[in-house]
């Protein structure tokens, strides 16, 4: 099984993450910030990956240091899990609507991180949590799943949908991604033999 378990303590942030990459989207998620909980829930639920979060953070300072932190920790256990990456699929891409809105998800799992963030809103928060925090936790978490990201909302007018549809595209896209490929269960997908780098 690839699990792994991460523990993050700082001095505005105390995390626990714990997560089974061939699990069935099952979640216990407490970060005390109720949207990013929703967020984090949809990511387990449509990527089937078991997913445990337990977040203490500076939240009476903002969201900032909490959200941040826990992209860290989960794209950390990613990581972990995957190992060296043999037989995995390595890419993917999803694309998916919510009601108006479509967003779409592009993913290498290459051991290089990087980001591409193509997502406007047009409010400045979500409920209490601020839209810009959003960027903030998929950087987090593709530098420390360290794998290539791209991101991008297509079109839409509702804030939630936005959103909510780019962490369905990217839970959608993770798990496509890291299945392991039948026809090359024992193999580096990578013609160098290995990935990153």
């Amino acid at each position: 099984m690839r699990e792994a378990k991460v523990a993050r303590k700082t001095t505005e942030t105390d995390i626990e993450v714990a997560l089974n990459l061939d699990g069935t989207g099952k979640y216990d998620i407490q970060t005390g910030i109720g949207f990013l909980d929703h967020m984090l829930e949809s990511l387990a639920r449509h990527s089937l990956i078991d997913l445990k979060v337990r977040a203490e953070g500076d939240l009476h300072i903002d969201f900032h240091h909490t959200t941040e932190d826990t992209g860290i920790a989960i794209g950390d256990a990613v990581h972990k899990a995957l190992g060296d990456r043999r037989g995995i699929r390595r890419y993917a891409s999803s694309m998916i609507p919510m009601d108006e809105t479509l967003s779409r998800v592009s993913i290498d799992v290459s051991d290089r991180p990087y980001l591409i963030w193509k997502v406007d809103f047009s409010k400045p928060k979500l409920g209490e949590m601020d839209t810009e925090l959003f960027k903030e936790w998929f950087q987090a978490f593709a530098q420390n799943a360290r794998i290539t990201l791209h991101v991008e909302n297509i079109y839409g007018e509702n804030n939630h949908h936005i959103v909510e549809s780019c962490f369905k595209a990217l839970a959608r896209a993770l798990r496509d991604a890291t299945e392991t490929d039948p026809r090359a269960a024992d193999s580096i997908p990578s013609t160098k033999g290995t990935l990153g780098g």
